[in-house]
């Protein structure tokens, strides 16, 4: 863990969320201090970045991420956002990012039509973002994923245009759920919003087989440590 200040990060709560706290103990344990904010808020505390975590926001009934994108929080998190802050969607919150057009893209049912649960393998096509630092181009991670709606498409013209732009930042190894080009992990074109399947949460501590998420998350809080260092 990089020494300095432990930036402030919000962790959105929505009903149906799932995964908020683990969020916010996984982001405590890599030295930052995690905000629980509730979908109702209007505004963010002064914050350095933003987690959307993983759940099933509003019970998904409709598409995945489609009610909570009107989630009064979500416009201050598009202020936020468009002011260049670090914003992270985990599985759900990927979903909604894609929702609210933060993020590039659209997830849909998996291939197979079955909610997936393992260990998957990554690797890291882009290691230059605030949310890769810590890995290493090409590296190879192994994180869970757990979904039922996790297959991420975008036509040929997207895909081109990601492809060229560095915006695909993690694929499978090995693909669990017929995501076009195996895409596991996209950021928008600034690479201050990123969203990913798998659940970095649940691969910070060694007793949970991985701390490969500690890459991931870890440099989200080194990225959110600089900018706190250079706004002060």
């Amino acid at each position: 863990m990089s020494e300095g200040p432990r930036p402030r990060i919000a962790v959105l709560t929505f009903p149906g969320s799932n995964d908020d706290g683990d969020a916010a103990l996984a982001l405590n344990r890599l030295g930052a201090d995690a905000t629980l904010v509730w979908h109702a808020e209007t505004d963010l505390p002064q914050v350095a970045a933003v987690v959307l975590p993983g759940g099933f926001s509003y019970g998904d009934y409709l598409r995945c991420g489609a009610i909570a994108r009107f989630a009064p929080v979500m416009e201050a998190v598009g202020r936020f956002a468009a002011d260049g802050g670090l914003v992270l969607g985990i599985c759900n919150g990927f979903q909604v990012l894609c929702e609210a057009g933060l993020l590039p893209g659209v997830l849909r049912p998996n291939a197979s039509l079955s909610f997936v649960c393992r260990d998957v393998a990554l690797r890291v096509e882009n290691a230059d973002t605030p949310f890769t630092t810590r890995a290493a181009q090409g590296e190879t991670l192994r994180i869970p994923v757990k979904h039922g709606e996790g297959c991420y498409f975008a036509d040929e013209e997207l895909l081109a245009s990601l492809e060229a732009n560095g915006q695909i930042v993690l694929r499978y190894a090995d693909n669990p759920n017929g995501s076009v080009a195996g895409i596991a992990g996209v950021a928008n074109d600034a690479k201050t919003v990123f969203g990913l399947m798998p659940h970095p949460e649940h691969a910070v501590d060694p007793l949970l087989g991985s701390t490969d998420g500690a890459l991931i998350l870890g440099s989200l809080v080194d990225a959110a440590r600089e900018r706190l260092l250079t706004a002060a």
